[in-house]
């Protein structure tokens, strides 16, 4: 059955090549980082829980020392090719979305667990070869390209990965057990709008904390979610959780933490301001998190 063993094979093979082209170019720490994350994806199930730590947190000093540098910029580029090249980038989502359909008239070939990223890797591999073919270039310059852009990107490109397994690690050590034992107590009473009020805004505040609204989730709905929304006030779990998450949502808009968001973009735009991308969507955001509120309220009502 295709699954974990196409994926996890095809990125190792992807960082591998990065970190071969960046010892090339001498450039070590940029080398050790891709090689790691290669070797997460090739034998990870092999080190165990602790070589996985281990190496996460070599992940974490190469990327707090400042070893990973940018690419210097390239003049040798070739001359755009007009809207064709959109065709390539249109062949994923459309692989991705096909796939997943298909593979459900399937059973048996692919993982249903994994049938989307099974999909999205076959419209990678598609969009590549397409692009081989077409374009002709060297074998080497997509892995090239591929490695200048994660240059650009640096540590935050494992960003959210991190803080996603943060909100595991804080569900299983009881943070949101702790948390709504201390936070319980701001809400008057029983209630209902002050519940609504404590969860949507704790989504927004654990998101601009730790980065990700998936990390936030698992701390706010054992607080605030589960025990009161939904045990004391009765509330239809799916839109308690839709709405937390558009909550959290606002969040991400409004954070550094949220690097791959709002840093990236401004490092690869060039921007003056690292935080200008930040700073443009917060009226934007404050707005939709008391929306979010309000909404969840009247559905709970």
């Amino acid at each position: 059955m295709i699954g974990l063993n196409l994926i996890y094979p095809a990125a190792g093979l992807t960082f591998a090549a990065f970190a071969l082209l960046a010892l090339r170019d001498r450039r070590f720490g940029s080398g050790a980082f891709y090689a790691l994350i290669a070797t997460s994806f090739f034998a990870g199930d092999l080190i165990g829980d602790i070589g996985n730590g281990v190496l996460v947190l070599a992940l974490v000093a190469l990327g707090g020392s400042g070893a990973m540098r940018k690419s210097p910029p390239r003049d040798d580029r070739p001359a755009p090719r007009g809207n064709g090249l959109f065709v390539p980038a249109l062949v994923i989502p459309a692989t991705a979305l096909i796939g997943t359909l298909l593979f459900k008239q399937l059973p048996g070939l692919v993982d249903p667990k994994q049938a989307t990223l099974v999909a999205l890797t076959i419209g990678v591999l598609l969009a590549l070869a397409l692009c081989l073919v077409w374009l002709r270039p060297s074998p080497v310059t997509p892995f090239a390209e591929g490695r200048r852009l994660m240059d650009d990107i640096g540590w935050a490109a494992i960003l959210p990965q991190m803080l996603a397994s943060l909100g595991a690690v804080f569900a299983l050590a009881g943070v949101g057990n702790a948390v709504g034992g201390v936070i319980g107590h701001l809400i008057p009473g029983d209630s209902l709008f002050g519940a609504v009020l404590v969860y949507c805004l704790g989504m927004a505040l654990f998101t601009m904390t730790m980065g990700n609204a998936f990390a936030a989730f698992p701390v706010m709905a054992a607080a605030i979610g589960l025990p009161l929304l939904i045990g004391a006030h009765h509330g239809n779990p799916a839109p308690i959780a839709a709405i937390g998450m558009l909550a959290g949502f606002c969040g991400t808009l409004m954070t550094p933490m949220a690097a791959n968001y709002n840093l990236v973009p401004a490092a690869l735009l060039e921007l003056k301001d690292r935080n200008g991308v930040i700073k443009a969507q917060i009226p934007t955001a404050l707005p939709l998190l008391a929306f979010n509120v309000l909404l969840l309220w009247a559905v709970l009502r």
